[in-house]
């Protein structure tokens, strides 16, 4: 019999599939998207971040797990599991070698606004090549693939996994399950059950095919769950993009560099609040509770320049009036809101790459830092909505990636990792890279104690 069934084709999928393998099991991997469209959101990846003691080729300096740790207890507003989350950060500092030794290569990390050259390893080629890099080191190693492998049922029975059913009908069994397979962000019907009609102006940055199938049937059969159903990784991105699959590219970096404002033109958050990685990861969500689900990303000249651009042009205008009229917007309203933003603009060295002390007074809410009149024509604006990125319910697991019970018990054969367990580490908010974290140390753990509980 199959010692490891592994659910799900990315990058938690296949550093479990191969750690499992390495560790002598035999392995099956079912992806339920085609072989294009394999690897679930792992393909508009482009970075993890992991702790580490020194400088590397591809980092700049030091990134302690001390760090690490204020750095996710800032972001989840300390709705983590502390000891899980500890665990995963001493972990994550063996994955950059570890995820080197299998064939995936990375480049200098980028500085900027994004601020992520110290902590961020970025991969060469992106998201793709690292899929294809683990994808191949998983086959070499003789892990057997099946894509368009959709698993519509499973067979549970008192916390033990004996068999996965497929949508074909076939039925595989195996000695352990490995759960992989991503949250529910492309299951509208599940979304609105939590947001309501909100869910439909919703745009689904990754794969169409993360619908939670596997999750539920994990829930259904007893599986403890962990997290919000509302909690996501929701970003900001452009309005244009499409409604699923869209990707890195449609993601927008310009916030801290303007204004943001709903479709009355009034402002309703601080665009300065913190640095890029630590707070792009909120707009989502602050997007998603305005009318319609829609809001606007105004700048000027000055700005066009200091960030990454969407795959769509901004919408340009000589004239604020002009701006807001192709928004079709009230263009009295949003000439009001950027004259009494204007005014409050108080005297500072703006410096794009630090905290600076750029801000306003007198403004509710304040822009904190970065903020500049927006003054210099031509103007330009975004239109952004939410873009889900993957979910925070989830199955809850131990300090070896086993699931546990509603009862309190120790799944007997069951482990999970990546996006369908991120919602032990993550309770709410996110830190640019950390979901590959999790996917890959989780991954790698899972792999490596299915094989042992197949083997003993």
């Amino acid at each position: 019999m199959l010692d490891v069934l592994v659910i799900g084709g990315g990058n938690a999928a296949l550093c479990a599939a191969i750690a499992a393998r390495r560790d002598g099991a035999t392995v099956k991997v079912l992806e339920a998207a085609p072989k294009f469209y394999r690897g679930g959101n792992t393909r508009h990846t482009r970075n993890m971040r992991c702790a580490h003691d020194h400088a590397t080729a591809t980092l700049t300096g030091p990134y302690t797990e001390d760090e690490f740790f204020d750095d996710l207890l800032r972001v989840t507003q300390g709705q983590t599991d502390e000891a899980l989350a500890r665990h995963m950060i001493a972990e994550s500092k063996a994955m950059l070698d570890w995820i080197a030794e299998q064939g995936v290569r990375f480049q200098p990390s980028l500085g900027g606004t994004l601020s992520l050259g110290r902590t961020n390893s970025f991969f060469l080629g992106g998201g793709r090549a690292m899929l294809n890099a683990l994808y191949r080191t998983a086959e070499s190693l003789g892990v057997e693939v099946e894509y368009d492998a959709e698993v519509t049922g499973l067979d549970i029975q008192d916390g033990m996994f004996l068999a996965a059913r497929l949508k074909d009908g076939r039925e595989i069994r195996a000695s352990t399950l490995i759960a992989a397979s991503g949250g529910f962000e492309a299951n509208i019907e599940w979304l609105k059950e939590s947001w309501g009609p909100a869910a439909d102006n919703f745009l689904i940055r990754g794969s169409p095919h993360n619908r939670g199938t596997v999750l539920k049937l994990l829930l259904d059969n007893g599986v403890e769950p962990i997290g919000d159903a509302m909690q996501c990784h929701a970003v900001a991105i452009d309005a244009r993009a499409p409604k699923f699959d869209g990707g890195i590219i449609t993601r927008l970096d310009c916030v801290v560099f303007g204004i943001v404002v709903n479709k009355h033109c009034q402002r309703f958050y601080d665009e300065g609040e913190d640095v890029w990685p630590k707070r792009y990861a909120i707009w989502g969500r602050l997007v998603a509770a305005q009318p319609d689900q829609i809001a606007y990303i105004i700048f000027d000249a000055r700005s066009l320049e200091l960030f990454m651009p969407s795959l769509y042009p901004p919408i340009q205008a000589p004239t604020i009036a002009e701006l807001a009229t192709r928004l079709e917007l009230d263009p009295a309203a949003l000439t009001q809101t950027l004259e009494t933003f204007n005014a409050s603009v108080q005297p500072g060295t703006f410096d794009h790459t630090i905290l600076d002390d750029c801000r306003t007074e007198g403004l509710t809410p304040p822009k904190t830092h970065w903020a500049r009149k927006i003054e210099t024509a031509p103007f330009y604006a975004y239109p952004v909505r939410p873009g889900i990125t993957f979910t925070y319910l989830g199955t809850r697991v131990d300090a070896d990636a086993r699931m546990r019970m509603a009862d309190g018990k120790p799944s007997a054969n069951m482990f999970a990792a990546g996006e369908i367990m991120a919602g032990n580490i993550l309770g709410r908010g996110y830190a640019a890279g950390i979901g590959m974290t999790i996917g890959s140390v989780f991954g790698r753990i899972a792999g490596q104690k299915a094989a042992r509980h197949a083997r003993n």
